[in-house]
Parts: structure tokens; sequence; C-alpha cells
């Protein structure tokens, strides 16, 4: 159920009140080598440093992640971290919008009275995922290697993701000049907030900046770069997002735990929604949960002051502008994966974190921002949106 303010029990109204992250790293670059739970353990110990928490306050630690090799990443990295053995985790996989997924659950775990403290966001080391492989029946013990998971049936198609993505741009009329410009704002974005992103990087083996990201980006640049999945496509590496190593870990809790805690200005929950489409056209599902969240809490897209969507192809994000119905320019005030990349399951994360930064930090200009929303589109057709609004505690 989605609530609209003030219509919550005290003590269960979901709030984020605190976002760290690693930098990003470039597939195979600076953090070619460090492990997925070594990424996150950082970033939890950095939030319980931060919030000045004890680490047994914690209720669960819950973690999303797409490429894993399977275990309990959350988990692994708590006790990595140094949280006691008493705090358990829970690794949740949707795909891109794992990390998004992993707030809203524990959102929904302190409006349900089952707890209340908890870390939550995503990670993802796409440098040591682990290879993947089926075993022959002919051969038993050889592997057949693959490259990633089915994620629909044959009677629905099973587009890789840059495939769907023409299946989108094509569906939706998305033209190269518009999905360049878009990239090319995304750039210009991300440039403009890396100071205001700085306070809330945890630097991992000396790096305290982001590796991705493609400095001097233009217009001239990107129309270079040649169709990347189909000869006569219009997606291209310059409009689609580049895979990257990194973690994000919010601290949820309720208003006024946070309130109590000495927090300030905080992100308060109000609801989610998660809906789908067919798997060729899967950048869109987003857009789906979208309207099915604004629904539910009886709102309208002009409603909405402040939107994040994921980034993983112009096309995909155009599109869903289109479907929502708002200007693109609407979107990612402080730029996106096109520009900062793409950890699968931490990205969804990185939209909370990017809504809290606008309401919390210098020059993030609070009085500007109300309802917000944060939206994914996940592979498989699958896509998650949540609702969010600054609120001043005291």
């Amino acid at each position: 159920m989605n609530f609209p303010p003030d219509e919550r029990p005290p003590g269960r109204r979901p709030a984020v009140v605190l976002c760290r992250r690693t930098p990003f790293g470039r597939l195979r670059g600076a953090f070619a080598t460090v492990e997925v739970h070594d990424l996150l353990a950082g970033v939890l110990a950095a939030v319980l440093r931060d919030a000045e928490l004890p680490a047994g306050e914690i209720d669960d630690v819950i973690i999303g992640n797409a490429a894993g090799g399977g275990g309990n990443v959350a988990r692994l990295a708590a006790l990595t971290a140094g949280l006691p053995a008493t705090v358990t985790g829970i690794t949740l996989d949707r795909q891109c919008a794992s990390g998004l997924d992993a707030i809203v659950h524990a959102c929904r775990l302190v409006e349900s009275g089952a707890g209340s403290w908890y870390l939550a966001g995503g990670a993802e080391s796409c440098s040591t995922a682990p290879l993947r492989a089926h075993r022959l029946t002919s051969v038993p013990d050889a592997p057949d290697f693959y490259t990633r998971a089915r994620f629909a049936p044959d009677s629905h198609g099973d587009p890789d993701a840059g495939e769907a993505a023409e299946n989108v741009a094509a569906a939706f009329g998305i033209g190269r000049p518009e999905q360049d410009a878009f990239a090319l704002r995304s750039h210009s974005r991300t440039a403009a907030a890396r100071g205001l992103m700085a306070a809330e990087i945890v630097p991992v083996n000396g790096y305290g900046t982001d590796q991705t990201g493609r400095r001097g980006m233009s217009a001239q640049l990107l129309g270079r770069f040649p169709p990347a999945f189909r000869a006569d496509g219009t997606v291209t590496a310059g409009n689609s997002c580049a895979d990257a190593d990194g973690a994000v870990v919010a601290l949820v809790t309720s208003t006024e735990r946070a309130a109590a805690a000495g927090f300030t200005r905080v992100l308060e929950f109000h609801g989610s929604a998660s809906a789908g489409s067919e798997p060729a056209l899967f950048g869109i599902a987003g857009a789906h949960a979208v309207g099915k969240l604004l629904g539910g809490l009886q709102l309208s897209p002009g409603n909405i002051t402040g939107w994040e969507y994921n980034e993983a192809f112009a096309a995909q994000v155009l599109a869903s502008a289109q479907l929502i119905g708002i200007a693109p320019e609407k979107l990612n005030l402080h730029g996106g994966a096109l520009a900062y990349g793409h950890p699968y399951g931490a990205s969804g994360a990185m939209l909370v974190a990017n809504l809290l930064r606008r309401v919390s930090v210098p020059g993030g200009r609070p009085d500007g921002v109300g309802w917000s929303v944060a939206a994914v589109s996940a592979a498989g057709g699958v896509g998650t949106a949540a609702a969010f609004r600054p609120l001043t505690l005291r």
C-alpha cells in the first residue's frame, strides 16, 4: 500500500537519511581486482561511521546485486566491514532495479514495524564477476560458457540490452540526434555535480573520484561513434552507458528515529510500484511502474519536481519520458549513468543518492524539490519506481 503524508502510525514513516558510495570504476580499470564484497564493505562501514550509529543497532543489510556468483554478498560484506555476527544480510536480484528494490524493501520493513535501522543499496563488480557455464549433458564436467542469464522464454523474446534499446528507439521514433543530445546533457550535468558528489564518496585503493566518464565530451565526438548493435541502428557507445564497478549504500530508518539521531533533511518514503513490459522492449518497464505508482498516490507527472530515471541507454530514457508525459530535460539534474557508468546492482540506489543530495547538501536547493520519483527498467521487462518527499526534521 502507498500512503499519502501523515497517514501512517508513529514510528512507521520510513526515510532515507544518508547515502555513501564508492567511486565508480571502469570495467577492468581502477578496481579490476577488487571483489564486490570488498567494494561494498568499505561503504557499509563509512555509513555507520558517518551516522555515528553502533553497528549492533542495524536490523538487516539489504543489497542488490545482478552479476555476482551467488551466495549472499550482503552477509559477506557486512562481516568483512566488521559488523557483528548478529547482524544478518540478504541479497536481492532484480537486475538493474536491484539497488532501488533493496531500498524499497528496507522502507517497507520500517513501515511494517519489523525493524528500525537498515543498510540498503547495491553493489556490482563487473570486472570480477565470475564466468558462467552450463554443464554439457554429453560431457558432464565440461563447461559450456555463456555471457548472461536468460531473462525471458523464446515465446516472448530475450534480446540483449543493446538490441532491446534499438527496439525501443524504433518503436518510439527516437532518432540518433535526440539520443546524442540527451547523452551530452548527461555528461554536462554530471561534470557540474561532481563537487556536490564529493562528500558522499568513500575512497577505494586511493581513488576518491569516479574513474568513469569521458572528459571533454562534445556533440562532435558523439557524432563519430558508429552504431554498436545494428549496422543501420541509432544506439552507439556514446549514447549508451558503460559497465562499471561500484557500490552505493543508504541508511533507512523512521522519521522519528532520524530526528532523535540528529538528522535534519531526509527523504521520506511514500510508496513504490513494480510493473512489467514485453521483454523485447524492457527499457520502458520503469515508465509503466511510474504510471502505476502515481495512480496509487493520486498524483500526476506535473506534481513531481524531482525525477531520476536510470540511464542505461538514451533511447530508453527518452521513450520512457514520452510514456510518462514529461520533458526529458526534467530528468536527472545531477547527470546519470551515461556519464558516470552503470554498476548494475548499484545503479538504482544511486538514483536515491542523487535525490537525497539535491535536498541535503549545500547547493542542493532543498526548497525547490517536492515530490520525487526514482525509476529503473530492468532486463526481462520489469520496472520499479519509488516516491519520496523531502522532510525537514528540525
